[in-house]
C-alpha cells in the first residue's frame, strides 16, 4: 500500500519542456521500480518510461531520446523530463509503484491519479 502524488502536468507549445513529479509513500521496500504510463482519451494506457531502485531505466520508443526519468531515492521522488514535447504526447500522466526488481504494466502495485499534459501544435 504505497500513495502517490503527482505534480507538474499543464499546457505547453510542440517543441517545449515539462517536468513530472511523483512523491511515494507508504510500505516502502528497498529495492522497487517506479515509472510514467499515459492515456489519451479513449486509447489504452501505455507505459513510457520506468526506473528501478538500482537506477536502470527503460524507455518507450515514442518517447527515447526526448524523455528522461530520474530518482531521488531519499525522498522517494521520481521525475520525467519531457523535452521536445509533440503533440501526440497529450494525455494524462500516471506515477506507477511496484515493490519488485522492475515494473511493468502487469505488475503495478500503485496508481497515482494522474496529471494532465496537453501539447498544442
Amino acid at each position: 500500500q504505497v500513495q502517490l502524488l503527482e505534480s507538474g502536468g499543464g499546457l505547453v507549445q510542440a517543441g517545449g519542456s515539462l517536468r513530472l513529479s511523483c512523491q511515494a509513500s507508504g510500505s516502502i521496500l528497498s529495492i522497487n521500480a517506479m515509472g510514467w504510463s499515459r492515456q489519451e482519451p479513449g486509447k489504452q494506457r501505455e507505459l513510457v518510461a520506468t526506473i528501478t531502485s538500482g537506477g536502470h531505466t527503460n524507455y518507450a520508443d515514442a518517447v527515447k531520446g526526448r524523455f528522461t526519468i530520474a530518482r531521488d531515492n531519499a525522498e522517494n521522488t521520481v521525475y520525467l523530463q519531457m523535452n521536445s514535447l509533440k503533440p501526440e504526447d497529450t494525455a494524462v500522466y500516471y506515477c506507477a509503484f511496484a515493490n519488485s526488481w522492475f515494473l511493468y504494466d502487469g505488475g503495478v502495485e500503485s496508481w497515482g491519479k494522474g496529471t494532465v499534459v496537453t501539447v498544442s501544435a
